[in-house]
């Protein structure tokens, strides 16, 4: 509810909005710059292992690791409890990676409106 009340209410113009890119470097106020994320497991791999859609993310090379190792050792699949819990750790990461990103956002905008709202103010003084 806190982000919809954002978003739709309180303040729009400084509320990320969902599913859209950054609209700030995404270097900035990194002097040495940011490891860019890369996906491991190809386009081919995933559809060989017949990942689903909503799953291709930049964890689907641990999910393929822990459908192989099910696909092997089945019906003993709690054999397989090292590979699900790098995978959902993985998952636990990116969420936590995505939040960051989106308070990065946020805040950057936030900062954008002070900004404007100082220069607005020199500009009527």
């Amino acid at each position: 509810m806190g982000n919809y009340m954002s978003l739709y209410l309180t303040n729009p113009e400084a509320t990320p909005k969902p599913l859209t890119t950054s609209s700030f470097d995404p270097n900035f106020g990194f002097a040495n710059g940011r490891k860019e994320r890369v996906m491991i497991a190809t386009e081919e791999e995933m559809n060989a292992a017949k990942v689903p859609l909503k799953d291709r993310d930049y964890c689907a090379h641990k999910l393929i690791a822990y459908m192989a190792c099910r696909a092997d050792v089945w019906p003993w699949a709690y054999k397989c409890a090292h590979d699900k819990h790098e995978y959902l750790n993985c998952q636990y990461e990116d969420y936590i990676y995505r939040m960051k990103e989106y308070e990065r956002e946020k805040r950057l905008l936030l900062r954008k409106q002070r900004i404007e709202k100082k220069q607005a103010q020199e500009l009527h003084a």
